[in-house]
């Protein structure tokens, strides 16, 4: 599981920055009060710990600086950390041109892939002479994973999302749905019989707004049948069973935690943006069957109370 980094305020990622450094680098870590930093959040000199390897490790007068961002998928190659990135650039020749620079590292809870990173650092080392790099989300989560101190010690399990579920399963149905192609001739009408409760006492008992139901989830009531065909199909049991473990998973999470949540809509879009911020690569072309299925599950009665 990652942290939700982006709902950190800027000086606690800093903090963590700084809690980060002192596991890879050292606990001699010279931290500057907020304000102008001249082009550093904090600095450090000698051998490193363990970056970026222990077998290799740097070593000179290091300069880090933390870059946060409240976007949920911010990237690196987004045009507005490209502008931060050539802004501080030029601080940081200075300090370079008065021999305090040997090693820049900037932190961000940014995504960065494998094809951004070399580009990254071919604009910064362009510019400047020394080593550098750019430590990325990814690489942050992985630390957060192997230093649970840090972890504790700025209590990070606080941000973790309180509906969380093993979404992979969901996602892989998603995926396989998505790339079939069904035709209005292949589609028979199918309607799961529940006489336990009509749509309108369900909205009623979990409390959806009618609102969200007129204009959000009527939307993906046209789908349902696609999707009933789906698991039906005996090629498609290894999905149903999926499916199954996924709603007993959701269902159990949202019956313990439904007092955190005003509606039930609110349930829904916090799903969602789950999936999305697991998956965004995967999924960001057919997001929208990530409330398709929410929807689903809903309708048919396998999350949300019916009495």
């Amino acid at each position: 599981m990652n942290y939700p980094l982006y709902e950190l305020a800027w000086q606690e990622f800093e903090s963590i920055v700084t809690s980060i450094c002192e596991e890879v680098l050292g606990t001699g870590i010279i931290i500057f009060s907020d304000g102008t930093d001249g082009g550093r959040d904090a600095k450090f000199s000698g051998t490193a710990n363990n970056f970026p390897s222990s077998a290799s490790p740097w070593s000179g007068k290091f300069i880090i600086q933390a870059k946060h961002t409240t976007k949920a998928n911010a990237s690196c190659s987004d045009n507005d950390f490209k502008t931060i990135l050539n802004d501080e650039i030029s601080s940081i020749k200075k300090l370079q041109e008065a021999d305090k620079l040997d090693n820049y590292l900037i932190f961000t809870n940014r995504k960065l892939t494998g094809i951004q990173d070399p580009k990254i650092e071919d604009l910064i080392g362009g510019k400047l002479n020394a080593k550098n790099q750019v430590i990325g989300e990814e690489r942050i989560q992985k630390w957060l994973k192997d230093y649970p101190i840090i972890v504790q010690k700025h209590n990070l399990n606080r941000l973790l999302l309180p509906l969380q579920f093993y979404e992979e399963d969901l996602k892989e149905i998603i995926v396989t749905f998505s790339n079939i192609d069904f035709s209005g001739e292949e589609i028979q009408e199918i309607k799961r019989k529940n006489d336990k409760i009509t749509i309108k006492e369900k909205n009623k008992l979990n409390k959806m707004s009618e609102i969200y139901f007129n204009n959000s989830f009527k939307k993906s009531i046209k789908e349902f049948n696609e999707i009933e065909k789906f698991f039906k199909s005996p090629k498609n049991r290894k999905f149903a069973k999926q499916y199954d473990n996924t709603i007993s998973d959701i269902q159990s999470k949202i019956l313990v935690k439904r007092d955190e949540y005003n509606t039930f809509e609110e349930i829904l879009e916090y799903l969602y943006d789950y999936m999305l911020n697991a998956h965004e690569l995967v999924l960001k072309n057919d997001r929208r069957l990530i409330r398709v299925f929410l929807h689903y599950m809903y309708f048919h009665c396998d999350i949300g109370v019916m009495e």
